[in-house]
């Protein structure tokens, strides 16, 4: 009986507090007012030494951030004056002067300008002008746009140069685009409008041709490394040894064969370190790689030869020594590489969680250092090696900043993404969970975020959203629970994320079922979380809608024709059709030229399948989007208009690949307005439009 009436208190208990709870309401959803329910975690800034981090902290109504060291055995916190942080004057560089960056020991800084590449002495006048031949075509030390997009990454912003690390050598790319074509993206400003011309390469065209320059920054000598730039050919990011030597990344065409060559500084002979090949594809955009050890007489190397991300140990010659890691896990970053052993991130015990670990060099007496189901990152190793600091959290805590001992032991919580008012509002419940793919290989990754005070046997419409892109996974056991999450969940839409086998869950070996077909196992995949959504007692079969963007706006196009038979609904943002309309990097990695696969490229196109459509879809598109051209969703609207097929349309004068600002608002808007047409069946707020 006692029992009884606990249970009975404690229920009691908990509907009174959910009775208490307070809902968002739209101010706080979409003008960010302040409601205290998260709040910014510190930021590591650098570990003074093995006791003592310096961190730096956001205030309301701060300009600045406030720094603070904390003492890591008491806790104890000191505020840093704003006299003692570092300010730094920024060097002043030719007008136009893009991606300064100073050399190792600080004495100088090399940009570029106009496509040429200059050095500047720092605190003096004297600038140093290093190439001469730069033009509209000629890019010397500034990227093209095949390498800026799919290479060198954006994050590189251009930047095509690098220090060597005794700062007495320039690295750099030269690219020459004459014999790629223009694509026009027509821009609507003003009486006549005009044309922006873009040198992009589709599928089949010409690559720039690429020369890899040393430039010796004493004489201004430059060595050009001996590849015969007519080739058919790729050059990943370039490395500086600790030696000072020159490694270069080369790739075929094919991009199933990477070398990576020693190049001579003054006569640009280079020698093969290492190969490697593989029947699939090969990652060039890979900016971890290698990792030199300080010896300057080894090197790791981070590989998925074997089907999975791992770690190998080699010679400076390119000889292995061992594997250092091995199995069916992927590894992420290095962390440290100290006295013989290698810390690093891996998701070994569960392919949607990242833990940290460390391994010796020659492979025996891996450790996880990390704790409990969570995901862990931001993974900062003190000095000494005995304690970290990293954000941990999963689907069920919000993230926290700690300081832990290398036995998984929390030593100091230095913060909280929980505010101040986190309890007192009603939060949706999240699941993680896996559904198992139509030809029973792969247990697909899922979370769902369920309506507040959900009722399994009450029908809800279900917002599906997606990406889809090789190793581009979404689905992480981590806290993402935005506010727009926890309106939909108040409104009753159960939300959907999901991930396919090509994800990264599954390694390489997953994503190699992709080969010359890019997007038919993928969505073969969402179709099987489709149904399974379908047979689930709490899902309106009738309102299950799909949504994405890029790669995942193709993934909803295909949803709404290869899949209609499951997809009710879609909105398709700057979306690709077909991979014939796609660079010639990205696409040929996984689909090679069209006149080597030309079923595949028929086969993986939403066109094909333009006659299968039924539903609704929303096709969503920037005027100039300079990535996926707005000639994807025109292409497949043509098809849909010859097949008198009703869909929805919105276009974004001037926008690119991302729809941003106003712009940016008004497309948030109207994909809400599509919800509560087409899902909740009921009126939008009449706040959205004021």
């Amino acid at each position: 009986m006692l029992k009884r009436i606990l249970i009975v208190v404690c229920t009691l208990t908990s509907l009174l507090v959910t009775a208490q709870q307070k809902n968002l309401d739209y101010d706080a959803v979409f003008k960010n007012t302040a409601i205290g329910i998260y709040t910014p975690l510190p930021s590591f800034v650098r570990w003074i030494d093995n006791d003592n981090a310096v961190f730096a902290e956001r205030k309301e109504g701060n300009k600045r951030p406030t720094e603070f060291i904390l003492n890591i055995a008491t806790g104890a916190k000191t505020v840093l004056p704003d006299s003692l942080l570092e300010l730094k004057q920024a060097e002043k560089l030719l007008d136009g002067a893009l991606n300064a960056t100073n050399s190792p020991n600080q004495t100088m800084v090399a940009f570029t300008q106009k496509n040429n590449l200059y050095i500047k002495q720092v605190g003096t006048n004297s600038t140093k002008q290093l190439t001469f031949d730069g033009s509209d075509v000629i890019l010397n030390g500034y990227a093209s746009w095949i390498y800026y997009e799919e290479i060198l990454g954006r994050q590189s912003r251009y930047k095509a140069f690098w220090w060597s690390n005794d700062s007495k050598y320039l690295a750099f790319m030269r690219f020459d685009d004459t014999e790629v074509p223009m694509y026009p993206i027509y821009v609507n400003s003003g009486q006549h409008g005009y044309t922006e011309k873009t040198r992009y390469p589709k599928v089949g065209d010409k690559n720039p041709t690429v020369k890899i320059g040393i430039v010796e920054i004493e004489t201004g000598k430059i060595t050009w490394a001996n590849f015969n730039d007519k080739e058919d050919q790729y050059f990943g990011m370039p490395y500086f040894n600790p030696n000072n030597e020159l490694w270069v990344q080369w790739m075929n065409r094919g991009q199933d064969e990477l070398n990576i060559f020693q190049i001579d500084k003054q006569s640009g002979a280079k020698t093969l370190v290492y190969k490697e090949q593989q029947t699939t594809w090969i990652d060039l955009d890979d900016t971890d790689r290698i990792e030199f050890l300080l010896n300057g007489k080894q090197f790791i190397l981070k590989s998925d030869k074997s089907g999975w991300y791992q770690f190998y140990l080699h010679d400076i010659s390119g000889k292995q020594i061992n594997a250092i890691t091995n199995g069916n896990f992927t590894v992420g970053s290095i962390v440290k590489i100290d006295q013989n052993k290698l810390f690093f991130t891996a998701r070994k015990e569960h392919s949607a969680r990242w833990d940290f670990y460390s391994v010796q060099l020659d492979g025996k007496n891996l450790q996880r250092h990390s704790f409990g189901d969570f995901s862990f990152s931001n993974i900062q190793l003190s000095p000494k090696n005995n304690y970290f600091i990293a954000n941990y959290s999963n689907t069920s805590n919000p993230a926290t900043l700690a300081v832990v001992d290398l036995k998984g032991n929390i030593k100091q919580v230095i913060g909280t993404a929980k505010g101040e008012n986190f309890n007192q509002y009603q939060l949706p419940k999240k699941e993680y969970l896996t559904v198992t793919s139509t030809d029973g290989l792969f247990q697909l990754p899922i979370v769902i975020t369920y309506p507040i005070n959900f009722n399994p046997n009450q029908k809800y419409p279900v917002l599906m959203n997606v990406y889809g892109g090789p190793n581009a996974g979404r689905v992480y056991d981590t806290w993402n629970t935005s506010l727009t999450d926890i309106w939909w969940a108040q409104e009753g839409l159960i939300q959907i994320s999901a991930d396919n086998r090509s994800s990264g869950h599954f390694g390489k070996v997953g994503m190699n079922y992709i080969h010359r077909q890019l997007g038919i196992y993928e969505i073969e995949d969402f179709m099987a979380v489709g149904k399974w959504i379908k047979q689930q007692t709490w899902s309106d079969t009738s309102k299950l809608c799909i949504t994405g963007g890029s790669f995942g706006g193709y993934m909803t196009c295909m949803a709404l024709t290869y899949g209609a038979s499951v997809f009710n609904y879609g909105i398709a943002n700057s979306s690709v059709t077909d991979w014939k309309l796609y660079d010639t990097h990205y696409t040929e990695r996984f689909m090679d030229t069209p006149n080597e696969n030309p079923e595949g490229y028929k086969k993986t196109s939403v066109l094909q399948y333009a006659n299968m459509y039924k539903g609704l879809i929303r096709i969503v598109h920037g005027t100039s989007d300079d990535n996926v051209h707005q000639q994807n969703s025109l292409q497949l609207i043509d098809q849909l208009q010859n097949l008198k097929k009703h869909f929805e349309f919105m276009l974004y004068p001037g926008e690119r690949h991302g729809i941003l600002g106003l712009k940016g608002i008004h497309n948030r808007t109207e994909a809400y307005q599509f919800y509560y047409n087409n899902l909740l069946s009921k009126p939008m707020p009449n706040n959205f439009w004021k």
